[in-house]
């Protein structure tokens, strides 16, 4: 097999040393140093450290591999919130890429201008939510990380917030043992996406005792091929959480061989604005384990899949690897 030349640039993250033992002192140095229609696969090495910057990716630089030691020693972090297009922590725009071993994350200041994590649940910070869906007056969206490219895949990274933590908003994406923290909408948008052995955490207890919900799929018309597949992972947190509310009047999740702890309601999904209109969606779990597996008050609605169906939603070569994209990016 024929692979593209790879060319390594080093970083030296800010808060550790201004050496000049790496190339470049941001994550956002190094990419626009890389040449507008590139298509040469080019490896960005990270070191340990915490990035704060918000980084954007243009969609005139594909083929970037971007990679750290550990998703808890390399941090790429930032502190917006409030125009969901406009503020995530890492914006992707460019096909083909992939990412491995980073952790992105959104913070918040406070009013105090004292720098906390989002998830510190013994502050008061301004996701206060007033009722079950949410006061719109008083949280705030703010993604750690936006896709709207294809061609995308994901190892061993981490995404941590409070709302739309990620936004798999387009295209194909694979996700492989990462881990994704949030408490509303915390995976939402209209990508066609394979989760496999990666760890959901509701970290809801941040609502006051209000239900959280992990996916919100915008899945558009019943020939949309998009979709959330969760296969082999693991749902965990600290309150209730509803697996997934239609994001659209067609949104497709799955849950496959998956362990849902006992965080998950009952109900397991939420018709959101669809009310009446619930068998337009495809809400499925399969073969899934744990306390939260318990199917006997979940909707009524909720679709039993064929064997085939079934298949053609877990194949990675079916659902996101077609043409074989996935296995021709660089190690």
């Amino acid at each position: 097999m024929q692979y593209l030349l790879l060319i390594t640039l080093l970083l030296t993250p800010l808060s550790l040393s201004r050496s000049g033992h790496g190339q470049f002192t941001t994550v956002q140095q190094a990419i626009d140093s890389i040449p507008a229609k590139n298509n040469v696969w080019t490896r960005i090495l990270v070191k340990p450290g915490i990035y704060k910057e918000k980084v954007v990716i243009p969609a005139d630089k594909p083929c970037i591999v971007l990679q750290g030691r550990t998703a808890s020693d390399t941090v790429i972090e930032w502190g917006d919130g409030g125009e969901v297009n406009k503020t995530a922590t890492f914006t992707l725009y460019a096909e083909n890429f992939k990412a491995k071993n980073i952790r992105f994350e959104v913070k918040v200041y406070l009013a105090n201008l004292i720098y906390f994590p989002v998830l510190s649940e013994n502050l008061i910070i301004p996701y206060n939510l007033k009722t079950p869906h949410g006061d719109r007056n008083s949280i705030r969206q703010a993604p750690a990380f936006q896709i709207t490219s294809d061609k995308v895949s994901f190892y061993q990274c981490a995404f941590i917030g409070v709302q739309d933590t990620l936004t798999d908003f387009q295209g194909r994406h694979y996700f492989e043992s990462c881990y994704i923290e949030g408490a509303v909408d915390f995976i939402w948008g209209n990508g066609q996406s394979i989760y496999k052995g990666c760890t959901i955490n509701a970290s809801t207890a941040i609502l006051g005792g209000f239900t959280g919900y992990i996916t919100a799929q915008g899945r558009d018309s019943a020939t949309d091929t998009t979709g959330y597949i969760f296969e082999q992972c693991s749902v965990v947190g600290t309150g209730p959480v509803y697996l997934g509310r239609a994001y659209r009047q067609y949104s497709r999740v799955v849950f496959h061989k998956t362990h849902l702890s006992s965080v998950v309601v009952p109900k397991g999904w939420d018709p959101w604005t669809y009310v009446g209109r619930e068998r337009a969606t495809t809400y499925a779990e399969s073969e899934c384990t744990g306390p939260g597996a318990d199917k006997s008050k979940r909707v009524e609605w909720e679709m039993t899949l064929s064997g085939e169906e079934l298949y053609k939603l877990t194949d990675v070569g079916t659902f996101v690897n077609q043409g074989g994209w996935l296995y021709k990016q660089p190690y």
